[in-house]
């Protein structure tokens, strides 16, 4: 008994250190500050969420007949080459494999492929080397921390946009929820493009143009589309003189918005990349031109066309539709950059023709503005809860397409 006693005595101190330690880690918590507490929160959430969805999945899947389809027997081979880990490896499918290349290419020698603006591929050079030359690990890496700085921007801007934290807190929550939003999680240039995007026009809200133009420069070097943001950028600027034109008007703008040009810098960037190592300062659009067949066109007949065409061109094309009736019912005249942004990222994509159909759902992830108006609308308890679910799962059933191979209906 005397020998039980003396087993006992060190407790109390263990359970007096025990109790220190949450109460300093409670106290390091509370110094975060709440809109990183959430933001982390949301993407550790989601991060946990579709990891085990993920694994669940594709263990569910295995042994089934015909799994993978045929076409994508050689992208299942490439994940298992990349990485033993499932949870590493279902984050790499198609364009992914492209953008590893990329970043593995000598720089040395010929270079032949011009066909992906190379912001994504070339920063996972420095951070792979970091890593031990793993660039896999580091495209990943770079996606979700562009994701976590996505949220983060997407929240200081819906307090300005829509004020009050609530309304932040909800549209940071629906940029997670959109349909294709596990994408940003994904080898892939989403994440990096809104996180961009959405720090571009924070800091505009917050007239730092220089800084807008820096953000904006490599805005335009991540994807094509980039270039053209300049345009949203310019109407929150005139938006801030209210709308006022004339000589003396113009030459302050040029005074004030001059980094602007910074964008289509960015991307002449890019067309001297081109010239250098391929000769042609338009190989970008040559290689997706013989590579993928696209072309420059009216994007109204490749909607329609595709709302005619097959089920699946039409079901993707119809997402497109809702994304434009989202922004045109939810438009605010102080918003109007905003609409603008948000319809290029879904006219730009179709004016490349038929061959976007296949990455349109992809595509549209962009026009986060969708979010904001969700939000607005989303002010009730009851309405936010049922819309809540609503994305849930219809991103889930597309993500459960992603990790059944099928990547085609979005990628």
């Amino acid at each position: 008994m005397h020998r039980w006693r003396i087993g006992l005595r060190p407790a109390p101190a263990l359970v007096a250190r025990l109790t220190g330690t949450a109460r300093a880690g409670a106290r390091l918590v509370r110094r975060v500050p709440a809109p990183w507490r959430y933001v982390i929160g949301l993407f550790l959430g989601a991060k946990v969420l579709l990891t085990l969805l993920g694994l669940l999945v594709l263990h569910a899947w295995d042994g089934v007949p015909g799994a993978p389809p045929p076409d994508e027997t050689l992208m299942w081979a490439q994940q298992r080459e990349i990485s033993g880990h499932r949870w590493i490896s279902f984050w790499f499918a198609w364009d992914a494999l492209l953008y590893l290349r990329l970043s593995e290419l000598p720089l040395t020698g010929p270079w032949r492929d011009f066909g992906f603006p190379l912001l994504y591929p070339f920063l996972a050079r420095p951070v792979g080397a970091l890593l031990g030359g793993d660039n896999a690990l580091a495209l990943l890496l770079i996606s979700n921390v562009a994701f976590l700085l996505t949220l983060w921007y997407g929240y200081r801007l819906a307090e300005l946009l829509l004020g009050g934290v609530d309304a932040a807190r909800r549209f940071t929550r629906y940029l997670v929820l959109l349909p294709t939003a596990f994408l940003f999680q994904a080898a892939l240039t989403e994440s990096l493009f809104v996180c961009l995007a959405l720090a571009a026009f924070y800091h505009a809200e917050q007239r730092r143009w220089l800084l807008v133009g820096v953000l904006g420069y490599f805005l335009a070097m991540s994807r094509s589309v980039g270039l053209l943001v300049a345009l949203p950028l310019a109407l929150v600027l005139l938006r801030q003189h209210d709308w006022r034109l004339g000589p003396r008007a113009l030459l302050g703008y040029l005074r004030i918005g001059w980094p602007l040009l910074l964008l289509p810098a960015g991307w002449f960037t890019f067309m001297a990349f081109c010239r250098w190592k391929g000769g042609d300062w338009f190989a970008y659009q040559h290689a997706q031109e013989t590579g993928w067949g696209i072309e420059v066109q009216n994007p109204v007949p490749v909607l329609l066309n595709g709302l005619a065409g097959e089920p699946r061109d039409a079901a993707r094309v119809w997402f497109a539709v809702a994304v434009l009736a989202v922004l045109v019912a939810g438009f605010r005249r102080r918003e109007l950059a905003y609409l603008v942004y948000g319809v290029l990222m879904v006219l730009v994509p179709l004016s490349m023709g038929p061959p976007v159909y296949k990455s349109l759902l992809r595509y549209l992830l962009a026009a986060f503005p969708v979010a904001l108006v969700l939000a607005r609308w989303a002010r009730h308890a009851s309405v936010d809860v049922w819309l809540t679910a609503a994305l849930a799962v219809v991103q889930g059933a597309l993500f459960v397409l992603w990790l059944s191979y099928w990547t085609h209906m979005i990628i």
